[in-house]
């Protein structure tokens, strides 16, 4: 049997493809598995990872097939709680994800969007929670598209089961930028190559800070208090800080720094 996907390592970074083309990339127990391997042995090397498909798919979600299989064999039902695990993990990772939309994303592939840290989607990508089809909540890109979309956008995914393009993904904010299939790769590698030019403790608070505001913490005075000790984290944990503004008092510009 072939891997289920693939790992490139990169300075500071890794692309993990999702290699299961005929099956559109969708969720088997050996990918969700390899997956979590993958994240573990990156986990400390790679500040930034993007997560890919295969061929015309990013990821059609759970193999459905699969768990119907199982489910008749009278195995227990383990794949939904095996996907949440998969997706915190991706939360609780201490790399940037970067979600390289090259096609199809289905159910579960909307909701890799939703939790990965930043998106590139190409031309070519096609969102949509077709759960309401079988007569269900899509009980994952359902609240996940929740928690990042105005409740009218994300109630055209959840009760429509009609797709959206990468324009239109990008328009509505569940990503960050739509660029053409050629360059997808390419466009996140460079963000991959910026984001791992930056201190690995503060990109890892700085990603917790943003799961907080405003999911945890509203107001605005708790919230630029909490900015502060955000930032007394990463000064106990890393000297970077003070490097840092002693560069930018000296002229000088910081790694990974933008325009």
């Amino acid at each position: 049997m072939s891997d289920p996907i693939e790992v490139t390592r990169h300075d500071g970074w890794a692309v993990i493809r999702i290699a299961r083309e005929a099956k559109r990339n969708s969720m088997n127990r050996a990918t969700r598995k390899a997956l979590r391997d993958a994240f573990d042995s990156l986990a400390g090397e790679a500040r930034a990872i993007v997560l890919t498909g295969t061929g015309v798919a990013f990821c059609a979600g759970l193999d459905l097939k699969e768990r119907e299989s199982e489910r008749l064999a009278g195995l227990p039902d383990t794949a939904g709680e095996e996907w949440i695990a998969l997706n915190m993990a991706i939360r609780e990772h201490p790399s940037i994800f970067i979600a390289a939309v090259n096609g199809l994303a289905l159910g579960g592939g909307a909701t890799l969007i939703n939790v990965c840290d930043l998106a590139i989607a190409s031309t070519g990508a096609s969102i949509g929670c077709p759960e309401m089809g079988f007569s269900m909540y899509p009980g994952m890109a359902g609240p996940t598209s929740q928690l990042m979309l105005p409740k009218k956008r994300a109630a055209w995914l959840v009760l429509t089961t009609n797709r959206i393009d990468g324009a239109t993904a990008e328009k509505w904010g569940m990503v960050n930028e739509v660029v053409e299939p050629e360059r997808l790769l390419a466009r996140a590698g460079e963000i991959a190559a910026q984001v791992a030019g930056f201190d690995p403790v503060a990109l890892a608070e700085a990603k917790r800070a943003l799961d907080q505001v405003p999911a945890n913490i509203t107001g605005w005075r708790e919230a630029m208090d909490y900015g502060q000790t955000v930032n007394a984290a990463i000064r106990s944990k890393t000297d970077a800080t003070r490097a840092g503004l002693a560069r930018f008092a000296a002229g000088k510009r910081n790694p990974g720094q933008g325009v």
